[in-house]
């Protein structure tokens, strides 16, 4: 039980204004809030299950350099798209409004958003220095998602008083400052 309370407190205060929590509010002013609390769930145990794994036999399987450069672009594509809006035709508008398309889309950029983020690299260094696997991930995950549900009801309150675009600027904007972040530490770690 302490690997699981550990695990919670410490990647709950990393989660804490993290860049992962901007991606759940974001959501959160498109979908239901249930579909997005769902989708990080389905992320982050998916993210810090490989996390924990990681930590607990290797500590380096891809150079952090390389991790950081994929997460970086892909918050360039995020920034891009929320800018982009909604110009699906009316078949894929309804794909993707449907529950299963927006749990997927929900899940995927949430997974994608986590992979090199502090907290997944927390929750490799935690699982690294305790022998405890499902305390480790249970608890992070947990800790995790407990973050980013403070950052779903700011969102779900911010999406019903705020015009969508004003909402989609300000967050491709921060999407691209957290992708030249995470861009400038892979150069910096790379060299």
């Amino acid at each position: 039980m302490s690997s699981f309370a550990l695990s919670f407190g410490l990647i709950f205060l990393a989660e804490l204004g993290d860049k992962s929590q901007l991606v759940a509010l974001w959501f959160a002013t498109r979908y239901h809030w249930a579909i997005v609390i769902l989708g990080v769930t389905i992320a982050t145990l998916t993210v810090h299950l490989a996390s924990t794994a990681i930590g607990a036999t290797v500590s380096d399987l891809l150079p952090e350099a390389v991790v950081l450069g994929i997460v970086g672009v892909s918050f360039f594509a995020f920034a891009l798209w929320g800018l982009r809006g909604d110009t699906l035709d009316d078949n894929e508008r309804r794909q993707a409004t449907t529950t299963l398309g927006a749990l997927m889309t929900v899940s995927t950029a949430f997974f994608l958003s986590e992979l090199g983020d502090k907290t997944q690299l927390a929750t490799l260094s935690i699982a690294s220095e305790r022998s405890d696997f499902v305390g480790v991930w249970l608890g992070s995950t947990a800790g995790m998602v407990a973050a980013d549900a403070l950052a779903i009801v700011v969102g779900v309150a911010m999406g019903k008083r705020l015009p969508e675009r004003v909402v989609a600027v300000v967050a491709a904007v921060l999407f691209a400052v957290f992708g030249m972040i995470a861009i400038v530490r892979a150069i910096l770690v790379a060299s």
